[in-house]
C-alpha cells in the first residue's frame, strides 16, 4: 500500500476475493473514476485527451474526437507516429453494429524472405528503413473521419498542426530521445527533429521544452490544404477528405516518402502506396456469461482473448478467488493455450492459406483446449491444437504441426529483452451521448524512428512481427503486400445488445493478458472501471514474442509484489519461475489499460485509465 501523502488517491470499498474464501478488502485508486454524461475522451497523454475534448466541444462526435487524439498523439511521439499503423472498433448507434477498421500497413515490394535471409537476418529488423511497412494511420484516420465523423479534417488536425509548430516535451517521450539517441543520429531527418542541439553537450531536447517538427507541420498543411480546396470545387465532406487522402498516397507527399526511404535503402514503393488500403471488416466475437465480446480478426492477436474466454468458461473462475493460485495457474494455461493457436495460426485474411478462424472460436474447441491443463503444474510444451476438426475443411498443416516443437525453439543465444516484448504504442477510448463508440490500439513509428525525409512522417517497425519460415507460422510469413499479424488488439463489448464496455492497452504481446484480466476484474470480480484498471495483473512469457528474436519462456511468470509469499512459493512448486513485477515496478503491472463502462441505468459513461503510465481522461 503506497503511503498516504505520497499521491493523491480515491479509496474506495470494493469486495475483491483474495483466496477461494473470497475475503474483503479495501482496494485503492490512484485515479478517480470518471463519470460523464455527454462524452469521455481517454487516450496516452494529457496532451492528447485535450485534443479530444476541444473536439467534443466544438460539436464533433466520438469518431471526430478519437481522430483528433490520434492525430496529436502521433505527433507528440505517444510511441507512436503518423507512418504508423491503425486498428480501431466503432459501434454505430444507428446499425447497433460493431465496424473494424483495418489500417495496418503492408510488406513493400521486394520484401521477401530470401531478401532477408540473404543478410543473414532470422526476422526482419527491428528498426530503421527496412523495417518499415506502408503508412497506415494516415489512411486509416482519413477513412474513419470520412465514412463517421461529422466534422472536416480542417478541424480534426488542427490541434496537430498546433503541436507540430511547438508544443513542450513530455518526460517519457525526452527518455526515449535519449536512449536511442546514437541511432537517430544516422538518419538525417530524425537526427533534425530528435537532436535539435547538434554540437552543444546534450543534443536531446529537455522535459518541456518547446519541441518543432516543421516539415511535419508542411505534411499536415498539405493534407488540409488539399481538402478546402476540394471543398472550394464543390465536393462534399466525404470527398474532400478522400482528396487529402490520395494526396498522401499518391501525391507529392508520397513522391517524398518514397525517395527519403528508398535513398536510405528501404524498400516501399510508389506502387506499394497507391495499391494500399483501408478496410472496413466485420470483427469476430464470441460469448462469455451473457456478454458479447468483439476483437478484429486475425490479422492482429485479438482473437486470443476470445479463446482464452472460451476456455475459462469451463471453471469457476470467481469461486477461485482474484490473484490465487489456483486462479493465477488457470489463467496463465488457459492463455499459453490460445498464445500458442496464435503463434501457428494468425496471419493476414487477406492472402491465403484461410485462417481457421470459425474453429478457433468454436465453444467445443475451447472444451478439448480446456482438458488439457493440467491443474498442479505448469505444461512449458504446450503447442498448438487442431481447429479444423471443429470447422469445414482439412488442416493442410498437420504434419507439419505434429513436427513443430523441435523446430521453433528460441535460440540458444537470444538474450530476453522485455523492451520488445512490451514495444509499445497507445491507446484512444472516446463516447458520446449519441451512442458512437471508438476503441483504437494505433502504433508503429515509435523512437527511434527512421523519419522519411521532408515529410515529417516517421515510419513503422511492424515488418519485425512477420516470420521468414513457414515452420514456424505458415499463415504469417513475409510477402510483398501481405499485412504483418501485429499485436494490436482493441476491444468492445455489448450486454444485452446495448454497448457495455470499450477497452484497450498498449503493451505489446501482454496486450491481451491484461485486457483479459482487466475483463475477468469487471465480469467475474464486480470491480468498477477504475478499480479493474489499477488491479493487479500478472504476464505469461511462454509464447513468441512479435518482436525482436521472436524470443519464447516457458514457465516465466511475472507477479504483482501483493501476490502473497505463500502464492509465489506454491506457483514455484507447480514449475513456474515467479518474478516480482515488470519493468522494475513491483506495485505496477497493470499496463496502461483505458477502457470506458456504459452504465444503462443512469444513462451515464464511466472512464477508468490505469496508473501505470501517462494515459489520461476526460469527461463531461
Amino acid at each position: 500500500m503506497i503511503q498516504a501523502g505520497l499521491r493523491q488517491r480515491v479509496t474506495v470499498l470494493v469486495a475483491v476475493a483474495l483466496t477461494a474464501t473470497a475475503t474483503c478488502t479495501y482496494a485503492a485508486t490512484y485515479k478517480p473514476l470518471l463519470h460523464g454524461k455527454h462524452w469521455v475522451a481517454i487516450t496516452g497523454k494529457p496532451l492528447g485527451a485535450s485534443a479530444g475534448a476541444r473536439i467534443f466541444y466544438q460539436g464533433g462526435n466520438a469518431v471526430d474526437a478519437a481522430c483528433a487524439m490520434l492525430a496529436a498523439t502521433s505527433t507528440m511521439w505517444d510511441t507512436l507516429s503518423w507512418g504508423g499503423e491503425t486498428q480501431a472498433l466503432i459501434y454505430n448507434p444507428n446499425t447497433a453494429e460493431v465496424i473494424g477498421i483495418n489500417a495496418l500497413g503492408v510488406a513493400p515490394t521486394g520484401a521477401t524472405p530470401e531478401f532477408f535471409r540473404d543478410q543473414g537476418l532470422r526476422y526482419p529488423p527491428a528498426t530503421g528503413p527496412l523495417a518499415a511497412v506502408t503508412p497506415g494511420t494516415p489512411g486509416g484516420l482519413m477513412v474513419m473521419l470520412a465514412e463517421y465523423g461529422t466534422l472536416a479534417l480542417k478541424d480534426i488536425l488542427a490541434p496537430a498542426i498546433e503541436m507540430a509548430d511547438g508544443y513542450p516535451i513530455e518526460a517519457g517521450a525526452v527518455r526515449s530521445i535519449h536512449r536511442s539517441r546514437k541511432m537517430l543520429a544516422q538518419w538525417p531527418a530524425s537526427k533534425a527533429v530528435f537532436l535539435p542541439h547538434a554540437g552543444q553537450e546534450t543534443e536531446t531536447p529537455g522535459v518541456g521544452e518547446i519541441f518543432r517538427q516543421p516539415d511535419l507541420k508542411a505534411t499536415l498543411e498539405k493534407l488540409v490544404a488539399t481538402e478546402q480546396a476540394a471543398l472550394a470545387r464543390g465536393l462534399d465532406r466525404k470527398a474532400a477528405i478522400y482528396a487529402a487522402y490520395d494526396r498522401f498516397y499518391r501525391g507529392d507527399i508520397a513522391v517524398e516518402l518514397v525517395r527519403a526511404t528508398q535513398e536510405a535503402g528501404g524498400l516501399i514503393t510508389l506502387d506499394d502506396l497507391d495499391r494500399w488500403q483501408v478496410h472496413i471488416e466485420r470483427p469476430v466475437s464470441t460469448h462469455y456469461r451473457g456478454i458479447d465480446v468483439y476483437k478484429l480478426t486475425t490479422w492482429v492477436q485479438g482473437p486470443v482473448m476470445l479463446q482464452a474466454l472460451n476456455i475459462l468458461e469451463n471453471f469457476d473462475i470467481a469461486g477461485m478467488g482474484y490473484n490465487s493460485t489456483r486462479y493465477i495457474h488457470t489463467l496463465y494455461q488457459a492463455m499459453n493455450l490460445a498464445y500458442a493457436d496464435r503463434d501457428f495460426y494468425y496471419g493476414d485474411p487477406y492472402f491465403p492459406p484461410e485462417e481457421p478462424i470459425a474453429g478457433l472460436l468454436s465453444k467445443a474447441y475451447a472444451k478439448k483446449r480446456a482438458a488439457l491443463i493440467d491443474p498442479d503444474r505448469n505444461d512449458p510444451d504446450i503447442g498448438p491444437g487442431d481447429p479444423y476438426a471443429f470447422q469445414r475443411g482439412r488442416n493442410p498443416y498437420l504434419q507439419q504441426l505434429n513436427n513443430r516443437q523441435a523446430s521453433t525453439t528460441t535460440p540458444a543465444d537470444a538474450a530476453p529483452d522485455d523492451e520488445a516484448f512490451f514495444a509499445g504504442t497507445t491507446t484512444i477510448q472516446a463516447a458520446d451521448e449519441e451512442g458512437w463508440i471508438v476503441s483504437v490500439t494505433p502504433s508503429g513509428g515509435w523512437v527511434p524512428a527512421f523519419i522519411a525525409g521532408r515529410t515529417g512522417v516517421g515510419l513503422s517497425q511492424r515488418m519485425q512481427s512477420f516470420v521468414l519460415d513457414a515452420a514456424e507460422n505458415p499463415y504469417n510469413v513475409l510477402e510483398p503486400g501481405k499485412r504483418p499479424r501485429a499485436t494490436l488488439t482493441p476491444g468492445m463489448a455489448l450486454k444485452d445488445g446495448k454497448p457495455f464496455l470499450s477497452f484497450a492497452v498498449q503493451g505489446g504481446d501482454a496486450q491481451d493478458q491484461n485486457l483479459l484480466q482487466f475483463f475477468l476484474n469487471m465480469v467475474e470480480f464486480n470491480m468498477n472501471v477504475q478499480e479493474a484498471a489499477e488491479a493487479d495483473n500478472f504476464l505469461s512469457f511462454q509464447l513468441h514474442d512479435s518482436f525482436g528474436a521472436h524470443k519464447k519462456e516457458p514457465g516465466r511468470l511475472a507477479v504483482n509484489e501483493s501476490v502473497a509469499e505463500f502464492t509465489r512459493k506454491q506457483l514455484s512448486a507447480m514449475d513456474y519461475k515467479v518474478e516480482v513485477g515488470i519493468f522494475g515496478n513491483r506495485d505496477r503491472t497493470s499496463g496502461p489499460i483505458n477502457a470506458i463502462y456504459f452504465d444503462q441505468t443512469n444513462g451515464t459513461l464511466q472512464g477508468g485509465s490505469s496508473h501505470h503510465g501517462d494515459d489520461y481522461g476526460i469527461a463531461w
